[in-house]
């Protein structure tokens, strides 16, 4: 929040506080606590646009090591990840007496999708108090859905914040290796019937996001090598850093 995160800056607003709303936040407002009492600076002064980061890429592409490596690296940052509800969501399978299996019919229909919601709604909450959220998620389908990225860049506009999905590129043959390494619950199924699983998985890179005018809407982060998440990390933190 640089336009009010200085010290130097504390006298000016509350000289002009008589001028700035003390009721609830809206979307377009700043909170700033001062003196126990809540100011809010319109958005418009300030010199950054605030920022949601999805990291993105099909199940063990490297999504939580980069993810926590670029927000080690980032300043004002909030870091989520969509894998801190799978304690949740196991609850849901014992009350309902299911078999953990997040490849099932029951997954999709009853947890799926809200577990997608609850980290966004954290997210958006977020950014009413940093600059940058950054969410650790697959995101598969949503990043697939034009419709759903349109309508998300336009709530983050009313919070004075754009989007920026990072997508991992690594090869299946890569992802399964790290799966097996992993050796997570959550993989037994992918792992156990592989060749059926992967034919639904799309690797291909989401395009249809990139508008060639703006620099930092689709971010490639290549992960199939050391050599590669060096040059990835380096230059995709460059980008992030400067617009």
């Amino acid at each position: 929040m640089t336009a009010i995160c200085g010290f130097d800056k504390i006298n000016h607003i509350i000289h002009h506080a008589e001028h700035i709303r003390q009721d609830k936040p809206s979307p377009g407002n700043v909170l700033l606590l001062q003196a126990g009492q809540n100011f809010y600076v319109p958005t418009n002064e300030r010199t950054t646009m605030k920022r949601m980061i999805f990291v993105t890429s099909p199940p063990a592409c490297g999504k939580t090591f980069i993810s926590k490596q670029l927000a080690a690296n980032l300043e004002h940052v909030v870091y989520l990840d969509k894998d801190t509800l799978i304690p949740l969501s196991k609850q849901i399978f014992r009350v309902a007496k299911k078999p953990y299996d997040r490849s099932s019919d029951f997954f999709e229909e009853q947890i799926r999708d809200y577990e997608y919601q609850v980290i966004l709604d954290l997210g958006m909450e977020a950014l009413a108090y940093d600059d940058t959220v950054l969410i650790n998620a697959p995101f598969t389908r949503e990043i697939r859905d034009a419709g759903y990225i349109a309508a998300l860049r336009e709530k983050l506009k009313t919070l004075g914040a754009k989007l920026t999905i990072i997508w991992v590129v690594t090869t299946p043959e890569v992802c399964r290796e790290r799966m097996l390494r992993r050796n997570s619950d959550r993989d037994v199924y992918k792992i156990k019937h592989w060749d059926e699983d992967i034919r639904s998985v799309d690797f291909s890179v989401p395009s249809h996001l990139d508008d060639p005018s703006v620099k930092d809407d689709l971010l490639l982060f290549y992960n199939s090598s050391e050599a590669e998440y060096l040059k990835s990390m380096h230059d995709v933190l460059a980008v992030l850093e400067c617009v």
